[in-house]
């Protein structure tokens, strides 16, 4: 970090890591408080690893700063993508079983709250199917697995853009194959990369930089519904927690 003026500078190095520990923090800050709308979320200054008092907290056997799914199956992604030097669904796949399985970049190797779409999805991958296509691609089928843990991608990736879209696709369909998953993954990505190089969007600008991206009319059509859905409500759908 280097100081001008007044104006503290983050290196790319402290922005990565940055992104990474930040997801990995803010997941775990989230544990106590899932499966909670927002108006039951206490206020802001209130919230810690430990509930305030008198509240009934989600996965209370959990101790407090475990990460989630989330931040497990996000390490699996980054472990795949550091070993095997890109995207490489089947590898991917393979460690999201053994996450499943047997604690695999799990804290202290216990796997808690493991989606229904997602634990079919790894169950057929561990029976030999294609971890290319072994997400779900049913419109219900739309919760929120592959986008909470796609952030290593844009950390890592070095490609264009339209390389970055193409493997956030990829890796969402070992487990939530649905053209709407595909999409906010790649709105996400490209917002994160946009981020990591300094510049500030709001999720309006994040799909215009993605339609610009994406030269697919039936991608684009799906993109430009995303606004219409309006504030996030704190639900599991994909597009709940985008917005």
């Amino acid at each position: 970090m280097s100081a001008w003026g007044d104006v503290m500078v983050l290196t790319l190095a402290e922005r990565l890591a940055g992104g990474l520990v930040g997801l990995l923090v803010g997941d775990a800050l989230g544990v106590p408080y899932e499966f909670r709308m927002a108006d039951q979320i206490p206020s802001l200054e209130l919230i810690e690893f430990d509930p305030p008092d008198g509240y009934r907290r989600a996965h209370d056997c959990v101790p407090a700063g475990t990460w989630s799914d989330d931040g497990a199956q996000a390490l699996c992604l980054l472990a795949s993508l550091l070993h095997c030097d890109q995207i490489d669904v089947q590898d991917f796949g393979n460690r999201m079983v053994n996450w499943s399985s047997d604690g695999y970049m799990a804290v202290d190797g216990r796997v808690f709250d493991v989606g229904i779409q997602t634990s079919e999805a790894l169950r057929a991958i561990a029976q030999g199917a294609d971890a290319a296509c072994s997400g779900g691609i049913l419109e219900w089928e739309n919760g929120n697995g592959s986008l909470m843990r796609v952030l290593p991608l844009a950390l890592f990736s070095q490609g264009t853009d339209e390389q970055l879209v193409a493997a956030a696709e990829a890796q969402s369909r070992t487990t939530h194959g649905h053209l709407r998953s595909l999409v906010c993954c790649g709105v996400y990505v490209l917002w994160a990369r946009r981020e990591l190089a300094g510049e500030r969007l709001n999720l309006a600008q994040a799909v215009a930089v993605y339609r610009a991206v994406i030269g697919d009319s039936e991608r684009d059509e799906e993109a430009a519904k995303i606004h219409l859905f309006g504030e996030g409500g704190g639900s599991g759908y994909v597009l709940d927690c985008l917005c």
